[in-house]
C-alpha cells in the first residue's frame, strides 16, 4: 500500500472518533465567549463614555507593543487561507463534508472570533492607521503562504500543533503586558483567545498521538521533517502596502522579540513539549529510518537553543504605517 493511502487509511479510522474531538475540544456556539462581550456595546446609551475610556487607556501603550498586537490581528484575519489549506489536506473532504471537513468548520468558527475582537479594538483605539493594516490584511489573504506541508495530514497536524501553542503564547504575553500597562479589556481579550488557542492545541497535539499509535514510523518522519525545514510563521508573506511580499515579517518578528511577546527561544521551548508531549524518546517499533529521525529530533533543541542565543535583535525598530509613532507616547 503507497504512503499516501496508508495516510488516507489513518485518517478515515481516526474520523470516526471526530465527533468525541468536537466534544472535548470545541465549544458550543451558545457557551463560548463572542467578541460583543468583550467591547463596548454599542446598544448602550454609556457606549461613547466606554469607548472614551478605551482611547485614554490605550494611550499609554507603547510603539512595539502596537506593532505586535496589529501583527497578531493580522494574522488571525488572514483565516480564509488557513481554512482553505487544511480542507485541501489529504482525508479531509468538504464536497461530501465528512466528520474533517465538519472539524475544519467548527474550529474555524472559533477561530474567526479571534481576529474579529482584535480588530474592533483596534478600530475603537485610535493609536493605528486602520486603513493600511486593512491592506495588509488583504495583501495576506492574496498572498497566501505555504507551509511546507503539502497535502499530507502528519506535516499539517506537527504544524497545527506546533502553531496553535505559539499563538497562545503571544496572546497570552501581549495579555500579561496589557493589564501591566492598566489596559484590562485588552488583557481579558488575548486571555481568552490565547485559552482557544491552547484547547486547539491539545487537539492538534492528541491527533497526532493517535497517529503515533498506528503509524508512528511515517509520524516519526514527518515530525522529523517539519523541524529540520522549521516551522513557517502563518503571517510570512506579511508586507506593508506598496511593498514586496514578506518584507514586514521580519520586522514584526523583531518587535515581538524586543518585547519577549514570542522570541527564539520560545520556539525552542515549543519544539521540547512537543517531544515530550508525544514521549518520541519511548517510542518504539520504528524502522531504522525512523530511529534516525527521533535521534535527530532529540538532540534538535539543544542545537537550535545554541543558535537562538547567537541571534542580535536591532534595538531602532522598523517604523511600520500601521503605527505612527506620532501617535504614541
Amino acid at each position: 500500500m503507497s504512503i499516501q493511502n496508508v495516510r488516507l487509511e489513518v485518517m478515515q479510522f481516526l474520523e470516526k472518533r471526530i465527533d468525541s474531538f468536537v466534544d472535548e475540544f470545541l465549544i458550543p456556539v451558545e457557551k463560548i465567549w463572542q467578541p460583543t462581550d468583550l467591547l463596548p456595546d454599542s446598544q448602550n446609551e454609556n457606549f461613547y463614555e466606554e469607548v472614551k475610556e478605551l482611547r485614554e487607556i490605550a494611550k499609554d501603550l507603547p510603539y512595539d507593543f502596537w506593532v505586535t498586537l496589529v501583527g497578531d490581528t493580522i494574522t488571525e484575519e488572514a483565516l480564509p487561507t488557513y481554512e482553505s489549506w487544511l480542507m485541501d489536506v489529504e482525508g479531509i473532504d468538504n464536497v461530501e463534508r465528512n466528520g474533517w471537513s465538519k472539524w475544519i468548520r467548527q474550529w474555524t468558527g472559533e477561530e474567526n472570533r479571534h481576529g474579529d475582537v482584535l480588530n474592533k479594538y483596534l478600530y475603537l483605539s485610535g493609536r493605528v492607521n486602520m486603513r493600511e493594516v486593512e491592506m495588509t490584511t488583504q495583501h495576506l489573504i492574496n498572498d497566501g503562504f505555504d507551509i511546507g506541508t503539502g497535502r499530507d495530514p502528519y506535516k499539517n497536524f506537527i504544524y497545527t500543533s506546533f502553531q496553535e501553542l505559539a499563538t497562545y503564547v503571544s496572546h497570552n504575553r501581549v495579555a500579561q503586558m496589557a493589564k501591566k500597562y492598566g489596559d484590562n479589556k485588552l488583557s481579558k481579550m488575548c486571555r481568552l483567545i490565547a485559552g482557544d488557542e491552547m484547547r486547539h492545541h491539545h487537539a492538534y497535539s492528541e491527533f497526532v498521538t493517535q497517529i503515533f499509535k498506528v503509524d508512528p514510523s511515517e509520524m516519526m518522519l514527518a515530525f522529523q521533517y517539519m523541524m529540520k525545514h522549521k516551522i513557517i510563521m502563518p503571517a510570512g508573506f506579511l508586507r506593508e502596502s506598496g511593498q514586496k511580499i514578506g518584507s514586514a515579517f521580519e520586522q514584526f518578528s523583531d518587535s515581538a522579540q524586543r518585547i519577549g511577546v514570542y522570541t527564539a527561544a520560545d520556539y525552542v521551548d515549543i519544539m521540547q513539549k512537543l517531544i515530550d508531549k508525544w514521549e518520541i524518546e519511548k517510542m518504539s517499533g520504528l524502522t531504522a529510518e525512523a530511529e534516525k529521525a527521533r535521534d535527530f529530533l532529540m538532540k534538535l533543541p539543544a542545537r537550535m537553543a545554541r543558535v537562538s542565543e547567537r541571534i542580535v535583535i536591532p534595538e531602532q525598530g522598523h517604523i511600520f504605517k500601521w503605527v505612527q509613532p506620532a501617535l504614541i507616547k
